[in-house]
């Protein structure tokens, strides 16, 4: 390689470093513009009748807890108009929501209560982690930061951006 083409290379990096590190700025600041409005759905998210009770339905054997599908498509719709630039979510984290929602109650899935349920529960649960980190690092950083605190990294991967 000449010293010329590994030039070009430096600044492309660079050059996408930027673009990366804009779109870093922009998440926080997406974050910031709507960090009330999550602060109230995070506290509704894990108050009594969402979080306790209807992970205690799963305990339960009850088929409430498939309602938590709906608090995670909620939750979904939420982390993605926080993006900077509107790409979808990380495929990983949709594949989970995939397999958690979209499930509707039969009475045979009481034989095999675990595999037809805990679906439900792990979406909503990583769901529910990327709101927390969205509020957290809303209140915390002024600024996107260099060195990655492992939540805010986290919600990086979350929008691809990592």
């Amino acid at each position: 390689m000449t010293k010329w083409d590994n030039t070009k290379k430096i600044k492309k990096i660079l050059k996408r470093r930027e673009s990366i590190d804009k779109l870093h700025k922009k998440l926080l600041k997406n974050i910031k513009a709507k960090l009330p409005e999550l602060e109230k759905f995070l506290e509704k998210i894990n108050g009594h009748w969402i979080l306790e009770d209807l992970t205690y339905r799963y305990y339960h054997r009850s088929f409430k807890v498939y309602s938590l599908q709906t608090y995670t498509l909620k939750i979904v719709e939420v982390l993605k108009s926080l993006s900077p630039d509107k790409w979808d979510l990380n495929e990983d984290f949709m594949e989970i929501v995939k397999e958690g929602t979209g499930k509707e109650f039969k009475m045979e899935h009481n034989r095999n209560w675990s595999k037809h349920t805990r679906p439900i529960l792990e979406a909503f649960q990583h769901a529910r982690m990327f709101l927390i980190m969205a509020v957290k690092y809303g209140k915390e950083l002024e600024t996107a930061p260099q060195l990655l605190p492992s939540g805010w990294a986290l919600l990086l991967y979350l929008y691809e951006l990592r």
